[in-house]
């Protein structure tokens, strides 16, 4: 073999060892900002958990001061049921299970605004401690699934946005890395809502 025959060779292999080494890279990041992505629906979905493990105590607590509310208190235990359960599985979020999610705990939601607004009712039952505590964990916990689905929007943005650079959107295609769906305001959020007395 002559010198330009070897030197040839040489550049080949460089190249195709930094060729491997760049679409290994790009490929174990995509991994990560997938897991990352998966790791932060499983925080959404804890903190919905959450509240609706507080759901319960609440219901009982203001089941003995307001009995006569009954259907508003089985509205509440309706609708924990309901977003309970849902299950999704966070490698296959698409728009419609993310959809059917958000319904669901709006669902939860909206049946715990109508409960607050009946304790208004009950001036005894708003001074109660344990519903006080109650009250201030479920809000405390609103708060944390807000930022929680802050959080996973701008983990799926992250890798969204890796994904569909070039060139990584060549090779994303190839290893099954495909776009995520990140939560969206539900219909109709744009509107304050209508209390009625």
């Amino acid at each position: 073999m002559n010198k330009k025959t070897l030197i040839i060779l040489a550049v080949v292999a460089i190249a195709v060892i930094w060729m491997y080494s760049s679409i290994k890279g790009m490929y174990n990041t995509m991994v990560t900002m997938d897991e990352s992505a998966i790791a932060q629906w499983a925080n959404v979905e804890t903190q919905y958990q959450r509240r609706a493990d507080l759901i319960p105590n609440l219901v009982n607590t203001v089941k003995g001061y307001a009995a006569h509310e009954k259907e508003t208190l089985e509205g509440v235990i309706q609708a924990r049921a309901k977003a309970t359960s849902m299950t999704i599985d966070p490698s296959n979020l698409n728009a419609q299970t993310i959809q059917q999610y958000q319904q669901a705990q709006s669902g939860l939601s909206s049946a715990l605004s109508r409960l607050l607004v009946t304790v208004e009712k009950y001036p005894d039952l708003k001074a109660n401690q344990n519903f006080l505590e109650l009250q201030a964990q479920l809000e405390g916990t609103e708060n944390r699934i807000a930022v929680e689905r802050r959080r996973f929007n701008e983990s799926v943005q992250g890798y969204n946005t890796y994904v569909r650079k070039f060139p990584n959107t060549m090779f994303a295609g190839m290893f099954g890395f495909e776009k995520k769906v990140a939560f969206a305001a539900q219909e109709g959020s744009e509107n304050a809502p209508k209390v009625e007395f």
